[in-house]
């Protein structure tokens, strides 16, 4: 897509005036998308975002280079616009559950993401719809959610003893960081490659332009049969090795992207620190969190393997040790299973309780998640309601039955969801089956077919 003369300006977190907050009306309408936004949507269904008429002039690499230059990349500051697009021949969803920016509108169409960066630990993202915006704004441990259509925040935080028990972490992990137990860009791009060769081909390709920005361009082919995705391609960034747009095929439709994400623009500079900063929009329902410790280690498991951290030392080991096979491995949890390989793998989960997780109710999603979850703890309901929300909370507040229904076909012993690259099965005695896979394949996995 050719990139526009000139980076839109960041949109104003702050919606206040010199004589104090702004009305209401006027501080969501700061946080409205610009004409060009919308055209940006609609030309995304007919210009491709990779133009590479023009193929630029780059010194050849392999992909082992190309890869370790990825891996050994200083972070970048950035900022940019992006235009995601996914045509996945999902069933269509109606406009009451995908009215304004929504992430749910990622599911079909087109939609405009910005998005800014430090390089560090301070971003924000925003998806765009036409007079609405859905923002993520990150500050260290701090996150803020932003949705100008339920004009509510969300701000989820760390408390004292969370934060210092995990900088103390940090910094032990760093510590214990040398060279001869981490392996060096080259070493990594090696391990990385030999794996993923055990089922692709993997080629870099003539190099592309992308927002204007010479890039080179990486094939992976899939070679496991059976398998939904045709090829992947990623661009990369001539100069900084920063990638620049992700396009995946599918096996229906080889001729164009099921899904793609890719900038527009972008300038790899630091953002101003007013488009870093949040601040609630006047008039806006703002919803607290702090977690705790509590939170996130129910059973205190996470907490006994790091009882030393406070004083400078640290047992990583045990809460690993706890959650590792016969054989020393990390294994599956409860009531999950893996069948096929590569790109054509299934992964099964029993006894999940489908009509619970479609209510909402906390304790299905603590059976579906496992006791390593946070939420994985039936104590912990009102952690799950103040990430989920319960329809007058800080979450998407949908019907997820609705939703469940609209996007999934009844079929013999349960319903399906099927697209161009992924598959999902829910039958009617509480398994649930995923994978890049026909749905064919995973009728016949569970035994349906």
């Amino acid at each position: 897509m050719t990139s526009p003369d000139r980076t839109p300006e960041p949109l104003d977190p702050v919606a206040t005036s010199p004589t104090g907050p702004m009305p209401r009306t006027r501080a969501r309408a700061r946080w409205a998308v610009p004409a060009v936004a919308v055209v940006a949507v609609g030309a995304a269904f007919t210009i491709p975002a990779i133009a590479s008429a023009d193929s630029p002039d780059l010194p050849d690499v392999t992909a082992e280079q190309l890869l370790a230059s990825v891996a050994s990349a200083e972070p970048t500051p950035l900022s940019g616009t992006a235009v995601y697009t996914a045509r996945l021949g999902l069933p269509e969803v109606s406009t009451e559950l995908t009215g304004g920016a929504d992430p749910l509108n990622l599911l079909s169409g087109s939609s405009t993401i910005r998005v800014w960066s430090d390089g560090s630990d301070r971003s924000r993202v925003s998806l765009l719809g036409a007079t609405s915006e859905y923002s993520v704004v990150t500050d260290g441990t701090q996150v803020w959610t932003y949705s100008s259509g339920k004009d509510e925040v969300r701000h989820v935080s760390l408390d004292d003893q969370l934060s210092g028990m995990l900088t103390v972490l940090e910094q032990q992990q760093a510590a214990k960081a040398s060279s001869a137990d981490v392996p060096t860009p080259d070493e990594l791009a090696t391990q990385i490659l030999d794996h993923a060769r055990e089922d692709s081909d993997i080629t870099v390709t003539d190099p592309v332009t992308v927002a204007g920005r010479s890039a080179y361009e990486v094939r992976i082919v899939p070679t496991t049969p059976g398998t939904l995705v045709d090829q992947v391609l990623i661009a990369v960034d001539g100069e900084n090795s920063v990638p620049l747009s992700v396009q995946v095929f599918s096996t229906q439709d080889p001729d164009s992207p099921a899904l793609e994400l890719a900038f527009t623009d972008v300038s790899f500079t630091t953002p101003s620190d007013e488009a870093l900063a949040f601040s609630a929009p006047a008039g806006a329902t703002v919803n607290e969190k702090v977690l705790t410790l509590a939170d996130l280690d129910p059973d205190g498991t996470l907490a006994g393997a790091l009882t030393g951290a406070a004083d400078g030392t640290l047992d990583g080991g045990a809460w690993a040790d706890q959650h590792a096979d016969a054989s020393g491995t990390p294994g599956l949890p409860e009531g999950v299973s893996v069948t096929g390989e590569g790109w054509a793998t299934v992964v099964e989960r029993d006894g999940v309780d489908v009509a619970g997780l479609l209510s909402g109710d906390p304790a299905a999603v603590a059976e579906l998640a496992g006791e390593d979850s946070p939420f994985g703890d039936s104590a912990n309901g009102d952690l799950f309601g103040e990430f989920a929300g319960d329809g007058d909370g800080p979450g998407l507040s949908l019907d997820t039955s609705a939703l469940y229904d609209q996007l999934t076909t009844p079929v013999d012993g349960g319903r399906v969801l099927s697209s161009a690259l992924l598959s999902v099965l829910v039958t009617d005695d509480g398994r649930v089956l995923v994978g890049s896979v026909p749905t064919q394949t995973l009728l016949q996995t569970a035994g349906l077919a």
